[in-house]
């Protein structure tokens, strides 16, 4: 509808298909173009929550000073406080072109450096992700250029002196000149660090495919395959060994099971001070169900993001899953002001009990 109208919202997380606007409001939801719109509570301008001891609606304005943030209060409140019925957004001109770019750094490393130093300097990239070389080397094989045969692909890749890398997936949004313009600069900047350009196809294969993932993981998850995704983000001063701790967790825990595993890691949200890491796994269960492997395998990977004094959650929200874990991010105190705050607005308990807030 704001299609029509030349304008977009331009946030478009996984759940896309299927999330409603208060639902993106309610789980402070991150989306794939969150490098160039911002996050969803970033474009929110005004918002009502109706609790059961009365209803709350904030002032739309540019800004204040007022206290603390009664807006920030209900975003992410999860359904814990009551419901939100109506949410207040900016929206933005649609964009005329859209321009994928599909490149492949020497390292993870590099292209998570390349990810800071385009957050710090301020180049507008709609999508930014940048994927392990674990997860490089599946996400090659279905994102290929088309009817190019695996061995031709590794070809191209021999001839240009790598065999494996990252693969760094780039979403330019504008008018021709500033496509033309910000293509030129992140062009420039890959192939000083010796990064091989895959081309466009490989960024519009992403594109094309990006909704797709839940499906697959369902169709996995009946023949028996562990198929979970988890999440957090670091600071750019301890991104690398965040990301090297959680993955020796899940891999140890795994291993521990007797499991065959792929663990998987990509950067899809960047600030000027840090960015998200997000794992993707995919393992074996033999003689285990795998919904209570994954139980065991994310309380030792929570474990260990709460020792890193990392957040247990970047754009998942909390949920039950997470809850056991989130008195390690607010404190002592902040969970006290937080069970205060639900009892001063659900004094029943009844909204959404044992979401967010631990029984």
């Amino acid at each position: 509808r704001l299609n029509r109208e030349g304008l977009t919202l331009g946030h478009f997380p996984q759940s896309f298909e299927y999330a409603t606007i208060g639902g993106f409001a309610a789980t402070r939801s991150a989306g794939q173009a969150s490098a160039g719109y911002g996050r969803f509570d970033q474009m929110v301008t005004s918002i009502e929550l109706i609790s059961p001891v009365g209803s709350i609606r904030t002032l739309k304005t540019p800004h204040t000073s007022a206290g603390p943030s009664v807006l920030e209060m209900i975003l992410g409140s999860e359904g814990t406080l009551g419901v939100i019925p109506w949410v207040e957004v900016a929206v933005t001109e649609r964009p005329r072109i859209t321009a994928w770019e599909g490149w492949l750094a020497p390292d993870f490393e590099t292209g998570c450096d390349l990810a800071r130093k385009w957050a710090q300097q301020n180049v507008e990239l709609a999508v930014l992700r940048v994927s392990d070389l674990h997860e490089t080397a599946v996400a090659l094989e279905r994102t290929r250029p088309p009817g190019l045969p695996g061995r031709a692909f590794e070809g191209y890749l021999g001839l240009r002196g790598v065999r494996s890398g990252s693969l760094v997936i780039i979403g330019i949004e504008g008018d021709r000149e500033r496509v033309r313009s910000v293509r030129q600069r992140v062009r420039r900047d890959l192939r000083a660090e010796s990064a091989v350009s895959l081309g466009q196809s490989v960024g519009q294969s992403w594109a094309a495919d990006r909704f797709d993932g839940p499906y697959l993981r369902e169709g996995l998850m009946d023949q028996g395959l562990l198929v979970e995704t988890l999440e957090s983000s670091a600071s750019w001063r301890d991104y690398g060994d965040a990301y090297r701790e959680l993955r020796q967790a899940i891999e140890e825990t795994l291993d521990e099971m007797g499991s065959s595993s792929v663990v998987m890691c990509h950067l899809s949200h960047t600030y000027r001070d840090g960015a998200s890491l997000y794992f993707t796994v995919i393992a074996d269960c033999p003689d285990r169900d795998p919904a209570e492997t994954w139980a065991e395998v994310k309380t030792a990977a929570l474990g260990r993001i709460t020792e890193l004094g990392l957040t247990v959650s970047h754009h998942h929200a909390t949920g039950r899953d997470h809850a056991p874990f989130i008195s390690a991010e607010a404190g002592e105190a902040g969970m006290a002001a937080l069970r205060a705050l639900k009892e001063s607005l659900d004094p029943r308990g009844i909204m959404n009990p044992g979401c967010l807030l631990p029984n």
